[in-house]
């Protein structure tokens, strides 16, 4: 049995994607019989509260996930004495960061690489050259990485400076957004778009489409996923479209479920993205989706969903009219999405990433060995 430490500290409750990955990863681990022992080393308002997803013992750093200082230096020097004291056989970081330094075999898993690829639509730009250069130095240090898309793969071969070999692409699942009991017909007019207001997201993008749409084919349109003030509300009133736009905070998990089950369609406008979780859970209930045209959706949805081309309102507000006065387009995407899906699962996610932490740690073992020699 290998001991595994499991970096934690970026973890607090309200990271959005990245925690996701570590939540849904390490609860499929713990409906599996993976011969590991897995130990959690947490920041302190993930331990307040709480985390039994996760299946093994969670330690208390005493770092805060949202102090970016202490964070930061938890990340570089923290987690590799951590691992050393536990006498542990790997770390794996599941949100692109690790150790300055490290006697533990690393394995990090690399979901992009947008500050180098798109710095100009990361929210915060005082971050960008420390966040580089974290990422460069995970990246050295890793034995393995674990990345989600080819376009990722590709970005941190080229960015990073990693060899291919060492990189294992593991594309990600959805999560079960349907609703328990009775199921509501689709509505033929009511488009869904969700997400964080950082710029990569592009959610303006929606909003503007909605003014190119004529008043009497113009459908509803909720967006979800702002905290505190939504800096879409004064666009929203500049464009006087108050009576058709919908915007709305982080909702619970069953309120989308039973938007998801309810829309016409989903709507991703994202400019830059490692992967496209979104359309995936929208395909997997049917939920006809459109997509912004980037390489990384293409790989995603292939022709299982629709696309505009990226940034364009214009467009955007073409594909909704289309798919609104289209029912047969509708249900074809629906089918589509639908056997799309079904190559994308979280046991598949699991087992593969277990796959690449023994690679991580046959490989340092054949390295210590080597020097002994």
């Amino acid at each position: 049995m290998a001991k595994i430490i499991v970096n934690l500290l970026q973890s607090t409750g309200t990271k959005g994607g990245l925690e996701i990955y570590a939540r849904e990863l390490y609860s499929q681990f713990g409906q599996m019989e993976t011969g590991h022992e897995f130990v959690g080393y947490a920041s302190k308002e993930l331990v307040k509260k709480g985390a039994p997803w996760f299946p093994g013992r969670l330690v208390d750093s005493g770092i805060s996930g949202e102090n970016r200082v202490a964070w930061a230096w938890g990340e570089l020097l923290r987690v590799s004495r951590f691992a050393a004291r536990e006498k542990a056989d790997l770390i794996h970081g599941p949100a692109m960061l690790g150790p300055l330094r490290s006697t533990t075999p690393v394995v990090i898993s690399f979901h992009d690489v947008l500050y180098f690829t798109h710095p100009h639509l990361m929210q915060t730009k005082l971050f960008t050259e420390p966040v580089k250069w974290m990422e460069k130095r995970a990246a050295a240090n890793s034995t393995r990485i674990i990345t989600i898309s080819k376009v990722s793969a590709r970005a941190i071969e080229r960015h990073l400076h990693v060899n291919p070999d060492r990189i294992d692409l593991i594309p990600l699942a959805g999560r079960a957004t349907k609703p328990a009991g009775v199921v509501k017909a689709r509505a033929d007019d009511l488009f869904l778009a969700i997400g964080q207001r950082s710029p990569y997201k592009d959610l303006p993008t929606v909003v503007r489409a909605w003014s190119h749409i004529p008043a009497e084919q113009r459908p509803r349109l909720v967006i979800t996923g702002s905290f505190g003030d939504d800096p879409l509300i004064p666009l929203v009133r500049e464009l006087g479209l108050e009576s058709w736009v919908e915007l709305k905070s982080w909702i619970p998990t069953e309120e989308l479920g039973e938007l998801f089950s309810t829309a016409t369609a989903l709507i991703d406008p994202t400019l830059a993205a490692g992967f496209g979780m979104p359309a995936i859970e929208a395909m997997m209930i049917g939920l006809p989706v459109i997509l912004s045209d980037t390489e990384v959706f293409r790989e995603v949805g292939a022709d299982a969903v629709d696309y505009f081309h990226a940034g364009d309102p214009v467009d955007l507000a073409r594909a909704v009219v289309e798919l609104a006065s289209n029912p047969q387009r509708r249900k074809e995407l629906s089918q589509l999405g639908l056997t799309r899906s079904t190559g994308f699962s979280w046991h598949k996610v699991a087992n593969e990433t277990l796959v690449s932490f023994d690679l991580a740690m046959s490989q340092a073992a054949a390295a210590k060995s080597g020097r002994r020699g």
